[in-house]
């Protein structure tokens, strides 16, 4: 018999407050760690969050999911007014594992499966936000260049640059801290099954090739960045240049003076 349950992955925050929110909740997750929480309610519905801002339901209703959110309000760190969301299903059918363009079809569900498949979609949903903000910040620095083409001139200032820079800095570490595309969960090393789900998961939604999309972005943006900061380096070095010599010209003139009077 065919069955077949919804995944919906959000992305609400910035950052979710994990430790607050086990606090919170007061009931034994299926799985833990200070970075993630699995809760299990029966009948295939999950709720799984992550310290980076999603958060992934299986067999849940819009009414439910928008319940369940705004239930968690205090622990949502830096929230977004609109939600990031991608949906997926698994579907439950005797035979091999096949990877559909918007569902999964496996021969069995429990925990283990259900964790493997609503982990790649939350990574999925955190690599889509990352490629929105390194593509909005591409789009400035091409802003930058084509004033830069146009003009001979800089229109960025010294401390709008700064904030540039670490803007891209925290995106990055952001990434590191966040996107694990070389490191499977660690119930998958012995499970032949769960690996062979995994490996397909990320084949599935892209996530090597997408993650490298975004580190190609903000190599571009860094170099650009890199660029901005010599010219705005010479620009102050000039200027200097320019007070030094009217400050030796003050000298001269004062000295010129004194002699001749």
């Amino acid at each position: 018999m065919e069955k077949t349950v919804k995944l919906s992955a959000l992305l609400v925050a910035n950052q979710l407050d994990i430790k607050g929110l086990k606090a919170f909740l007061e009931i034994k997750p299926a799985y833990d760690s200070s970075t993630e929480l699995l809760y299990g309610f029966g009948n295939n519905r999950y709720q799984y969050f992550f310290n980076y801002g999603v958060i992934v339901f299986s067999g849940h209703s819009e009414e439910e999911i928008k319940i369940a959110i705004k239930a968690i309000q205090p622990y949502l760190k830096d929230p977004n007014n609109n939600w990031l969301r991608d949906d997926y299903e698994i579907s439950v059918q005797p035979g091999e594992m096949e990877f559909d363009f918007n569902q999964l079809i496996v021969d069995h569900l429990d925990t283990k499966v259900m964790r493997i498949a609503m982990f790649n979609l939350a990574q999925s949903v955190a690599l889509d936000h990352y490629h929105v903000i390194t593509e909005n910040s591409l789009s400035e620095i091409k802003g930058f260049a084509r004033d830069l083409e146009r003009t001979g001139k800089l229109s960025i200032g010294r401390r709008e640059m700064i904030k540039f820079i670490g803007k891209a800095l925290n995106t990055q570490n952001d990434i590191a801290d966040n996107i694990y595309i070389f490191d499977a969960p660690e119930q998958v090393w012995d499970d032949e099954y769960l690996d062979k789900l995994h490996k397909g998961l990320m084949k599935h939604f892209d996530l090597r090739v997408r993650f490298s999309e975004i580190e190609y972005t903000l190599r571009i943006i860094e170099d650009n960045l890199s660029v901005f900061r010599e010219i705005s380096h010479q620009r102050e070095s000039s200027i200097l240049e320019w007070v030094i010599i009217a400050l030796i010209l003050v000298e001269v003139i004062d000295l010129f003076i004194t002699k001749l009077f």
